[in-house]
């Protein structure tokens, strides 16, 4: 899309820091690319559109968001392909995703031309930051909070709307081991369970911990009524490969309706692979891994993108999945999108769009 008429004051850095960046050996989330793009929302219309330097807020005490939890945001990523250009990942889903979000949290929707527009110019302006290392890219976090300074719950007339990127490597180092959670809850109907909200993840933490202290990776959570059914794994969509169909829980408005995920489930219909989006039961999971009739379980998301599972733990025993093959569907399906994100083969998707 055109961002010419788009008024965005650009500040650049004085100096960069990606001399300070081993673009071989990438950590998560750890180092931060030179700027920012940053807006304001007053007055009822979106304003003050900058680049700025990466760097600090100065935040009243009194802020809302830190008080009421008004926080909504995004992940993304951007690849190069082998001429050096910038490409993005169906950006647009992300950028439907965020007002969904934002609507939910009763926060101020973001028109295209702000989101988008914004996203692009940072790119450009920080293009050197895209890796081009097997295995890397540039990871992309929009978000927005509530700017009020008042304390009573209510709905903020003031917002910031902010997208930094991070260039990042492997989230898992290696293949994560789960445990069926079957007393705490990620989410509930009628609640914001479909929703990027920060408060889905700060409730998340103490449950992942409990897990963690037991020798797994992260949770399978189930929902919220009667613990028998599957809805997400960790910060992640789940997904099975049972007898040769792929089976994942159908979205809800306790499940994330996530981006990666309906990309795999696009991939499959078209190599002919039968995809049931329906509820999953842990029963059906557990007997599917002592039968051999479950071959595959795995997470799907924007961080990882796909991230084979080990083992599942449930009711104190732990269920070894079997270890992917190159002829594995999670295998398969994690080069196709490598190759299509960086522009190796044809996207015949359109879900690929150039900087």
């Amino acid at each position: 899309m055109t961002t010419d008429l788009l008024q965005i004051e650009l500040r650049k850095g004085s100096s960069s820091r990606i001399q300070e960046v081993d673009f071989n050996n990438l950590p998560f989330g750890k180092h931060f690319s030179d700027h920012m793009f940053v807006a304001d929302f007053v007055d009822g219309q979106w304003q003050n559109l900058q680049i700025v330097p990466f760097d600090n807020f100065t935040l009243s005490p009194a802020l809302s968001s830190l008080h009421y939890g008004q926080a909504i945001f995004e992940g993304m990523k951007a690849y190069k392909n082998e001429a050096g250009e910038v490409l993005l990942f169906r950006a647009i889903d992300n950028f439907r995703r965020m007002n969904e979000s934002a609507a939910r949290m009763c926060m101020a929707t973001l028109p295209e031309e702000v989101f988008m527009g914004g996203l692009e110019a940072l790119l450009r302006v920080d293009a050197d930051w895209v890796p081009s290392q097997p295995g890397s890219s540039l990871y992309i976090r929009p978000y927005m909070f509530a700017t009020d300074t008042f304390l009573g719950v209510a709905p903020s007339k003031t917002y910031k709307f902010v997208i930094f990127t991070c260039p990042v490597g492997t989230y898992y180092a290696k293949p994560p081991k789960l445990k069926v959670e079957t007393e705490y809850i990620r989410s509930a109907p009628g609640g914001v369970g479909f929703a990027k909200c920060a408060g889905n993840y700060a409730g998340s933490l103490y449950p992942t911990l409990l897990a963690q202290q037991a020798g797994y990776d992260q949770l399978i959570w189930t929902d919220a009524l009667t613990h028998q059914y599957i809805e997400e794994s960790g910060t992640m969509n789940i997904m099975f490969m049972i007898d040769g169909k792929l089976v994942t829980p159908a979205v809800s408005d306790s499940i994330l309706r996530g981006v990666t995920r309906d990309s795999i489930i696009q991939i499959a219909k078209s190599w002919g692979v039968t995809v049931e989006e329906r509820k999953v039961s842990v029963d059906e999971v557990i007997q599917g891994i002592e039968n051999g009739h479950l071959t595959e379980a795995f997470g799907a998301g924007t961080a990882v993108v796909v991230s084979p599972y080990s083992l599942i733990g449930y009711n104190g025993h732990d269920y070894l999945l079997p270890e992917p093959t190159d002829e594995s569907f999670s295998r398969k399906v994690y080069h196709y999108l490598s190759d299509l994100r960086t522009g190796r083969i044809d996207d015949p998707f359109g879900w690929v769009t150039k900087v």
